[in-house]
Order: C-alpha cells, then sequence, then structure tokens
C-alpha cells in the first residue's frame, strides 16, 4: 500500500518545489527575468504567480474562499522582484503557507467541502487541484531555465541514455 494522502500530497508539493528550485540554481540572475517573447513569463514571474496563488489557495483554507478578495491576480504577472533574493522569499513565503495549510489537516478533513472561486470542491480535489497547478508551472520554471542554462544545464531527472 502507500502512505497517507496527506503524506504523499506533501512529498508530491516537496518534490516540485525542490525540482523548481534545483532549476533555477543553475541560471544566472538575468535569466530569471528574461522572457522569450511578449507572450512568455519569465521565472520570477511565474513564481510570482504562484506565491500568489499559494497565499490564496491556502490561507484560511478550510473556512474562506480559496480565491481571496484582495489578490491581485493580474498584478502577480507585471512587475518581476528585483534580486534572486527577493524572489526566493517570495517562493518561500508562498511554500510556507501550502506546508502549514496542510500540516494542520487531519485524514478526516480530505472529505470536507471547500470552496475556489465559488466552486465547491472536496478537500483532496483542492489538493489535487494545486498540486497539478504547481506541477505545471514548475515544468515551466525547469523548461526556462534548461533554455537559459543552454550548455551548463545539469539534468535534474534521469539523463538521456543514462548518462
Amino acid at each position: 500500500m502507500t502512505t497517507s494522502y496527506l503524506e504523499d500530497s506533501l512529498t508530491m508539493f516537496r518534490y516540485y518545489e525542490g525540482l523548481a528550485e534545483r532549476a533555477m540554481a543553475q541560471v544566472g540572475d538575468e535569466a530569471l527575468a528574461a522572457t522569450m517573447d511578449a507572450e512568455t513569463n519569465s521565472i520570477a514571474i511565474t513564481v510570482k504567480h504562484m506565491a500568489g496563488n499559494m497565499r490564496s489557495r491556502w490561507t484560511d483554507f478550510l473556512t474562506s474562499d480559496g480565491e481571496k478578495p484582495d489578490r491581485n491576480r493580474d498584478g502577480e504577472f507585471e512587475d518581476s522582484p528585483d534580486t534572486r533574493e527577493a524572489l526566493l522569499e517570495i517562493w518561500e513565503t508562498g511554500w510556507e503557507y501550502v506546508f502549514r495549510a496542510l500540516g494542520e489537516l487531519k485524514e478526516e478533513d480530505l472529505t470536507r467541502v471547500v470552496t475556489i472561486r465559488g466552486e465547491e470542491h472536496s478537500v483532496m480535489q483542492a489538493i489535487n487541484r494545486q498540486v497539478a497547478h504547481y506541477a505545471y508551472h514548475c515544468g515551466q520554471i525547469v523548461l526556462l531555465a534548461k533554455h537559459y542554462g543552454a550548455a551548463s544545464w545539469k539534468t535534474l531527472t534521469i539523463a538521456r541514455k543514462g548518462r
């Protein structure tokens, strides 16, 4: 069998957090704010968006809608942080919301109902939604970092042909 759903979820969130952190560590500061084109978000903007989502979704997770009225989602896609340190602080603060909220949950909470943008979800569905959302954006971060890291890139998973 497996561990509990909550433990598995925490493992998945930590995996994606670490994957993106290892990717960001391989690029220079200028690459964090670089965009491939006018319609592509930078690593920094993606991090800012994720952190905004994390604050909104996980603050008062069981008792308030996951889309907080004070969230400025559009603002998350403007004005990236000025430094790597500021970016990583935003990143770490976002993940603190996730891990704090999940750490407070009990297995019996999984069938409770929460809302996100007025739509009802079981706690398990809401967690699944966020795992998928964060995995999606962490994949974007990895792709951009790999692109900007180019020849110096060191694979984060299993290298091609076992190298």
